[in-house]
């Protein structure tokens, strides 16, 4: 998760929210830092606020745009007129918050931010076989077709569009199960998982989580 937020108190709060959520967080105080780190980092989402000090929170959607980053992004601004918000989408923007905004919403609208995004692909190579999310079927490099359920594939789905990053437990829990309070529910399906597909597809890395791909 990328926050490019000016105002120092409100940026650490959020960081601090979606820390405790499982996500892994970097912090940009301005537009161009904000900048560096989106082109420079794979991140799953970007929270910017419309008012930095170098730079309209719009112009820098439509820079990442413009040099094809498809990062879903959604937009904070204390201006929260139609027009406002017609511009922040038409700029690139996924979604726009206005400013006061409750906690719970922003969450939940991340959320769905990034479940969107990854409805967006539909095949990922696993290894010698592939994922064809849309049909939710794993074809293996037997030439035997696996037909998952539907947590089973959202799960894969959600390891399968980040190839070799590791997913922690808590990060999975909240977007692939939505916040389920079961706290082996991830455990539960990557064995699933493995007994349907075997043990190569979904890697454990101890303490932390599961990843798919080679490192």
């Amino acid at each position: 998760m990328l926050i490019v937020e000016d105002d120092g108190e409100l940026g650490r709060m959020l960081a601090g929210l979606f820390a405790e959520q499982g996500y892994a967080v970097d912090l940009a105080p301005d537009g161009q830092r904000g900048l560096h780190l989106a082109l420079g980092h794979d991140h799953d989402a970007i929270i910017v606020d419309r008012g930095l000090p170098d730079a309209d929170g719009i112009e820098l959607v439509l820079r990442l745009r413009r040099r094809a980053c498809t990062v879903p992004v959604l937009v904070l601004s204390a201006a929260g007129s139609v027009a406002d918000r017609v511009a922040g989408l038409d700029a690139g923007a996924e979604d726009y918050l206005v400013k006061p905004f409750d906690v719970e919403e922003l969450l939940a609208r991340v959320r769905a931010l990034l479940r969107r995004h990854l409805d967006r692909a539909g095949q990922f190579p696993l290894g010698a076989g592939w994922f064809d999310a849309d049909n939710r079927v794993v074809a293996l490099p037997t030439g035997e077709q696996v037909p998952l359920s539907g947590r089973e594939a959202r799960l894969l789905r959600a390891l399968a569009t980040r190839p070799r990053q590791v997913h922690t437990r808590a990060v999975l829990r909240q977007h692939v199960f939505d916040g389920a309070r079961t706290e082996s529910i991830v455990d539960t399906y990557v064995y699933y998982l493995r007994g349907k597909l075997g043990d190569s597809v979904v890697h454990t890395v101890r303490g932390v989580g599961y990843r798919v791909g080679e490192l």
